[in-house]
């Protein structure tokens, strides 16, 4: 699934590509899964609208979108294997393609997701997002050591998997996880609660840090994540512990160990990290 690195990513992508273009018409494949609101929701909202700016929130890319002066939002979940394109319109169409919008400027932007985990959705002043659609957690990017130290030092919880929690943090996954833990020196099974606050200081620069240097390179194409030019991302080049297992660790030699934590596969150092 993309993290936060790919989303931003491709949410910044999209915001070079298509801001200020206008979406003229909408067509929507016939699978119901990508579809959180009705279709008739999705194409009214987009037909004839203005694309002011494309962000990220959490994992979510979010169109800020302008229609006979209202203001609305296209809300897009890319799930497992989903993909936000910025195609020609000569372009072929991909299998597994479940909307096209066709842009002013001769562009279309195309959601492509073979396994159909990943979700549409818009916002307007008639209609609300589904409750905890985005979810409330904290932007890892931006949350204060205080703030970051709150969220762990009382969990009993593994601290891998209280990384991977969405009501804490959002848009941290199984990547950036191991590797923020790695950075930090912090074993992944180490209950959250114990760590000192010199160790949640460590974790807490980590995680800006890897994030920062992922999006810096595009991401990690581990599988099939691509941007919104179809290009994959470098970062998977970087890193250190995840997806080694047995492999030698950069920095002492140690044989990368893979557990279970979670329910998520997870790779530490047994030397690095304590």
């Amino acid at each position: 699934m993309p993290e936060l690195p790919e989303v931003e990513t491709i949410a910044n992508g999209l915001n070079s590509r298509v801001a200020g273009d206008t979406i003229e018409s909408v067509w929507l494949g016939k699978k119901p899964e990508p579809l959180k609101s009705s279709a008739k929701e999705i194409a009214r909202t987009l037909d004839g609208a203005r694309i002011q700016k494309v962000h990220r929130v959490g994992k979510h890319i979010v169109f800020d979108l302008k229609r006979d002066k209202e203001p609305a939002q296209w809300i897009v979940h890319l799930g497992m294997s989903g993909r936000m394109l910025v195609a020609e319109p000569d372009a072929e169409i991909a299998k597994h393609t479940h909307a096209i919008a066709k842009l002013a400027s001769g562009k279309e932007l195309r959601f492509v997701d073979p396994r159909r985990f990943g979700r549409l959705s818009v916002v307007t002043s008639k209609n609300k997002l589904p409750d905890g659609f985005i979810g409330p957690g904290s932007e890892p990017l931006t949350i204060s050591l205080d703030d970051f130290s709150q969220l762990f030092s009382r969990r009993n919880t593994p601290i891998k998997a209280a990384l991977l929690n969405q009501k804490l943090l959002h848009g941290v996954g199984n990547i950036y996880a191991d590797e923020s833990l790695f950075r930090a020196g912090v074993r992944p099974r180490r209950k959250a609660g114990s760590l000192t606050r010199a160790e949640l200081a460590k974790l807490h620069a980590a995680v800006k840090t890897v994030l920062k240097e992922a999006i810096a390179l595009g991401g990690s194409s581990v599988s099939d994540y691509v941007d919104a030019s179809g290009e994959e991302g470098f970062f998977q080049l970087q890193h250190r512990v995840y997806g080694r297992t047995n492999a030698y660790c950069y920095v002492c030699r140690t044989p990368i160990k893979r557990i279970v934590v979670g329910g998520r596969g997870t790779h530490y150092c047994p030397k690095c990290q304590k």
